[in-house]
């Protein structure tokens, strides 16, 4: 299970699957999450996994009439930052640079030049902060 600072470094693709629909819906019942999804699990699948996601302080829930409906317990960017930091500690030895040149390995071709341009101001940043 993972840890209650970083609840969401260990999810599964089911879980990051439901994660995103319930970020995207705002909140969300289990007829919702199967809905949204494009190969469904059974009923009973999801319903398990919101309830684990619930046991691993992701998600809450309220009851609405006869069904639950849950929403997530921090921003999608709380959460985002959580799983970044998970994998650069796993894959990149804490290595922000190792992490950002793999990041920028995958998808260079896809950026803009406004995306460049704030990746510039943001390294500027840094290097201001840190002298």
């Amino acid at each position: 299970m993972a840890k209650k600072s970083e609840p969401s470094a260990k999810l599964g693709r089911r879980e990051r699957q439901i994660m995103d629909i319930v970020f995207r819906l705002g909140e969300a019942s289990v007829s919702d999450v199967l809905e949204q999804m494009h190969d469904p699990p059974a009923y009973d699948s999801v319903r398990t996994m919101l309830r684990l996601l619930e046991g691993k302080g992701l998600v809450q829930h309220r009851r609405d009439g006869t069904k639950y409906v849950y929403r997530p317990t921090q921003s999608r960017s709380k959460a985002s930052r959580s799983a970044l930091s998970h994998i650069m500690s796993t894959f990149f030895g804490n290595s922000i640079a190792d992490t950002m040149a793999a990041a920028l390995d995958l998808r260079s071709d896809d950026l803009s030049d406004q995306e460049l341009a704030r990746l510039e101001a943001l390294i500027k940043n840094a290097r201001k902060e840190g002298k």
